[in-house]
């Protein structure tokens, strides 16, 4: 596997998409459009994961899934497929923000993730951790807006949340702080893709 260990500089602003990406697909190649656009980010990169903990059924391969990622992305030069969690030995997302932040020092990192994550947010380990280490921006998804902001986490950080009419100053404030982003959805899910025999 080639070495996929992104460049990035002090001042940039980049957005972490992590993910089993199995199977990559549109719907993730647009809510990273709607953070760089809504969010003003500089990069967005796809951390491709070696599993999900979450998850008891394993993903695909995972060369096989950067591959897909790359042929979706289309070599567009703000989006980026890493295999980062491979390469730093993390499992879990605290401890890949805590090594990226100490790898990439000045740059200012937003974790993205679906509203759907949000829901079952307090289930991810040292979830509260990952709040308080980065900003973070939640995209919509199909049938779990509402959910979203009625969530454990959402209500637990409930005095952190961005208006998001002002997304473009998250990457610059300090965790904890996050902001909904409402926009219009795609349907696809790495799910239905696998459930159609499509993957």
């Amino acid at each position: 596997m080639t070495d996929r260990r992104p460049v990035a500089v002090p001042g940039m602003t980049i957005g972490l998409l992590g993910g089993s990406f199995d199977p990559p697909h549109e719907g993730h190649l647009h809510i990273s459009e709607v953070a760089l656009r809504r969010i003003g980010l500089d990069r967005v990169w796809w951390l491709v994961s070696p599993g999900n903990p979450l998850k008891q059924r394993g993903p695909a391969d995972i060369g096989r899934r950067i591959s897909a990622a790359e042929a979706l992305i289309d070599g567009r030069p703000e989006i980026e497929v890493t295999d980062l969690e491979t390469r730093l030995g993390t499992r879990y997302t605290a401890d890949t923000l805590r090594a990226l932040l100490r790898r990439y020092p000045g740059v200012r990192f937003v974790w993205l993730m679906g509203a759907d994550n949000l829901v079952e947010f307090h289930r991810w380990n040292r979830w509260v951790e990952i709040f308080t280490t980065v900003p973070i921006a939640v995209l919509a998804r199909p049938g779990h807006q509402v959910r979203a902001g009625l969530s454990i986490a959402a209500a637990r950080f409930a005095d952190y949340r961005l208006d998001a009419r002002r997304a473009t100053a998250l990457p610059w404030r300090s965790a904890p702080c996050w902001t909904l982003l409402s926009h219009p959805m795609r349907t696809q899910s790495s799910t239905a893709i696998r459930a159609a025999g499509k993957w």
